[in-house]
C-alpha cells in the first residue's frame, strides 16, 4: 500500500510524501500508521478523524485535515492524504 500525503497553502502544495507499507497489517492499522509516520515527518500532532473524513475516506480513498482536524496551530491551509495503491 502507497499513501501519498500533501500540505497545502493558498492552493499550493507545500510540501509532500508517500508512506509505502507492504506487510500483512490490515488495511486500517497500514493508514493510521502512515498518518503517524506522516505526522513525526511533518512535524504535526495527529488529527482527530470526524465522521466526513470517515465518509469521504470510504467512499474516494482520500481525505482532508484542515486546522480544525489538529490540537495544536498549524501554518497550512490542509494535509491531505490520498491511498495511491492498495
Amino acid at each position: 500500500m502507497r499513501i501519498w500525503f500533501k500540505k497545502w497553502k493558498d492552493n499550493h502544495m507545500i510540501r509532500d510524501m508517500v508512506v509505502c507499507n507492504d506487510g500483512e497489517d490490515t488495511r486500517t492499522h497500514k493508514i493510521f500508521d502512515a498518518l503517524e509516520q506522516a505526522c513525526y515527518e511533518f512535524d504535526l500532532s495527529r488529527p482527530v478523524w470526524l465522521d466526513a473524513n470517515i465518509a469521504e475516506f470510504k467512499k474516494h480513498a482520500r481525505t482532508r485535515f484542515s486546522s480544525d482536524h489538529f490540537v495544536d496551530d498549524i501554518d497550512f491551509d490542509y494535509l491531505e492524504m490520498h491511498v495511491i495503491e492498495e
